[in-house]
C-alpha cells in the first residue's frame, strides 16, 4: 500500500510519507501564458493528473494547485511584437491552456492562482529574505544572495564555480552574476507594481516561492515540473523559500520532454504541435492515451506513427468495453483494481506496466466473449473499468462517451480552441500581416477543418477525411 516514487533531489526512488496522515499537498508549475499550448506543455498537466488520481484512489484527501505565470519577459516581449497588451495575451493563453486540460480529461486544480494576484505576497517575502541578509536591493532590482545559502544547487547537483545564472537585460547592480532577480526594475512601456524599492515586476522564481507558500503553507508534501526547470527555476524557489524559513517540498517530481526529432518540443524553436490543431485531427481519448501512458520520467518523441498506435491500442480497450456493454448492459466499475496493477502504479507510478496488466485482463475478456462466458466477461469488464478509470480513459465516462460522434461538451472544447486560433488569425489580417493569416488558415485546413470568412467573423467545420 505504499506509494513510491522518484525524488530528484534525493536521485533515487523514495517511499512516500505525508506531512499530514491521509493528505497530500501537490504543487505544479504551471503554465506561462504568451502563447498556445503545445503537447509538451499539457503532458505535464496530464501526468500529474494521473499522479492525482491515484493518490485519491488510494484514499488521500488531495489538495493540487497549479499556477499561472501571467506576466514575465516572453509575454512583454509578445506584447512588443504584436501591439496586443500583456493582459489580453495572458488572458487569452490562459483560456486555451484550460481548454486543452478540459479536452483531454484533466481534473480542475483545487487553486489555479495567477502570478499578478499575489504581488503583496511576493513583497513580504522578498521584505524578509532582506532582513535576513538573503537579498538585497540594488538600481530597483532586488536580487537573492546565492553565497547566503550554502544548500544552493543541491538539486540540480551543479558546483556554484562552474555556474553561468542566465541573466536578463536590465539587471544591473549585482554583487555576483550568479545572483539572480527575485523582483526586476521597471522598463520603460512596460507593466510595473510599486514595492519598498521601487516600481517594477516579479522575478519568475519569485512568483512560485510565494503562491506556494499561500496555498500550501510552510511545508507540503510533492513539488513537479518538467525536468527543464530543475535548474534555474527550482532550484532558485528551494534558496528562496528555505532561506526565508519555509521547509518547502518533501519530494521533487520532475516529468520527461515531448521531443521531435531528438529536440525538446518549444515554441522558442517552432517543433511545437498545438492541442488546438491535435484536437481536430484526434480524438482527445487517445490524445490522452498517447501522452499519458508512457511512463512520465519517459521522453516521448512525437510522430503520427505513434499517434496511429495509440488510437489502435485504445480502440482495443474501446472495442471490448462496447462489446460486453451491448451484451450485458452498463456494468459498474469494480471496487478495486488488480493487485499487479495497483503494485505498477504504487511503484512511481508504473503506467506502463499497469497498461500491460489492462491489456491482459482486455484479452482475457475477449477470450470469454468467444467462449460465450458472459459473466467472466462482465468480471473482467468491471476491472477494466477501474483501472481505466485511475487512468482517466474509461469510455464510459459522459466525457467520452460520445465516442464516434462529438458530443456537445467536447464541440464546445473544440470550438474555443479552435477560435482562439483564429483570434490569432484575425489581429494578423487587422496588422495586415497577411502572410501569417494566411499561414494560419492553410494549417487548420491541413488539420482537417474548413474555415469559411463570413460577415460576421470566420466560422469553422470539420471537413472530409
Amino acid at each position: 500500500m505504499t506509494i513510491r516514487l522518484y525524488d530528484t533531489s534525493a536521485r533515487q526512488i523514495r517511499d512516500f510519507a505525508p506531512l499530514t496522515p491521509g493528505c497530500v499537498s501537490i504543487y505544479l508549475c504551471g503554465a506561462t501564458v504568451q502563447a498556445a499550448p503545445h503537447i509538451g506543455h499539457i503532458r505535464s498537466g496530464l501526468n500529474f493528473d494521473i499522479m492525482r488520481r491515484w493518490f485519491a484512489y488510494r484514499g488521500y484527501e488531495v489538495t493540487f494547485v497549479r499556477n499561472v505565470t501571467d506576466i514575465d519577459d516572453k509575454i512583454i516581449a509578445k506584447e512588443a511584437e504584436s501591439g496586443e497588451p500583456w493582459w489580453s495575451i495572458g488572458y487569452r493563453n490562459e483560456g486555451a491552456f484550460n481548454a486543452a486540460y478540459d479536452a483531454l480529461g484533466c481534473l480542475r486544480p483545487t487553486y489555479e492562482p495567477r502570478a499578478t494576484g499575489h504581488i503583496p505576497e511576493m513583497i513580504e517575502m522578498m521584505r524578509g529574505l532582506i532582513e535576513r541578509g538573503h537579498a538585497y536591493p540594488a538600481d530597483g532590482n532586488v536580487y537573492f544572495d546565492v553565497h547566503s545559502f550554502p544548500e544552493y544547487l543541491a538539486l540540480s547537483n551543479q558546483e556554484l564555480d562552474n555556474l553561468l545564472q542566465p541573466s536578463g537585460e536590465g539587471e544591473t547592480g549585482k554583487r555576483d552574476p550568479r545572483d539572480f532577480a527575485m523582483w526586476k526594475a521597471v522598463k520603460p512601456g512596460e507593466p510595473s507594481w510599486e514595492t519598498p524599492w521601487g516600481p517594477g515586476r516579479p522575478g519568475w522564481h519569485l512568483e512560485c516561492s510565494a503562491m506556494a507558500h499561500k496555498y500550501l503553507g510552510s511545508a507540503f508534501d510533492i513539488h513537479g515540473g518538467g525536468v527543464d526547470l530543475v535548474f534555474p527555476h527550482h532550484e532558485n524557489e528551494i534558496a528562496q523559500s528555505r532561506a526565508f524559513g519555509d521547509d518547502f517540498a518533501a519530494y521533487w517530481v520532475h516529468n520527461a520532454w515531448v521531443t521531435m526529432s531528438g529536440e525538446k518540443m518549444s515554441k522558442s524553436l517552432g517543433n511545437s504541435v498545438l492541442i488546438s490543431e491535435m484536437v481536430a485531427r484526434w480524438r482527445p481519448v487517445v490524445l490522452r492515451y498517447y501522452l499519458g501512458t508512457p511512463h512520465y520520467r519517459s521522453t516521448i518523441e512525437y510522430s503520427e506513427e505513434a499517434l496511429r498506435e495509440a488510437e489502435s491500442a485504445f480502440g482495443r480497450i474501446e472495442g471490448f468495453v462496447q462489446r460486453v456493454t451491448e451484451l450485458a448492459g452498463v456494468t459498474e466499475p469494480a471496487p478495486e483494481v488488480p493487485p499487479a496493477f495497483a503494485e505498477a502504479m504504487d511503484d512511481d507510478l508504473g503506467v506502463p506496466q499497469a497498461l500491460a496488466v489492462l491489456h491482459t485482463t482486455v484479452r482475457q475478456g475477449n477470450s470469454a466473449l468467444t467462449a460465450d462466458d458472459k459473466e467472466a466477461a462482465v468480471a473482467r469488464l468491471a476491472e477494466v473499468r477501474a483501472m481505466l478509470g485511475v487512468l482517466g480513459l474509461d469510455p464510459l465516462d459522459p466525457r467520452w462517451s460520445g465516442a464516434g460522434e462529438q458530443s456537445e461538451e467536447l464541440h464546445d472544447v473544440v470550438d474555443s480552441l479552435v477560435r482562439l486560433v483564429l483570434e490569432q488569425r484575425q489581429a494578423a489580417r487587422a496588422r495586415k500581416d497577411y502572410a501569417t493569416a494566411d499561414a494560419i488558415r492553410d494549417r487548420l485546413q491541413r488539420s482537417g477543418l474548413l474555415i469559411e470568412d463570413t460577415p460576421s467573423g470566420p466560422r469553422w467545420e470539420i471537413g472530409p477525411h
